[in-house]
């Protein structure tokens, strides 16, 4: 499910920030540049998508079973 999410906001957004576990702190913040933004479907086609998506995953420290 999260994956979703991150997907979405890396397709809509200017700027992503992640959060810590609680008490929530900032934990990083993410400027997104994309190539050629238009829509949110090729916006997932840049070639930045996967690196953002890869380094934002691993920013959640989610555990996946």
């Amino acid at each position: 499910m999260f994956n979703l999410y991150i997907s979405e906001a890396i397709s809509l957004a200017d700027k992503i920030i992640v959060l810590s576990k609680r008490p929530a702190k900032i934990k990083k913040i993410y400027d997104i540049k994309l190539t050629n933004k238009k829509n949110p479907i090729e916006n997932r086609k840049a070639p930045e998508f996967s690196i953002y998506y890869e380094k934002i995953w691993k920013d959640l420290d989610v555990n996946v079973k």
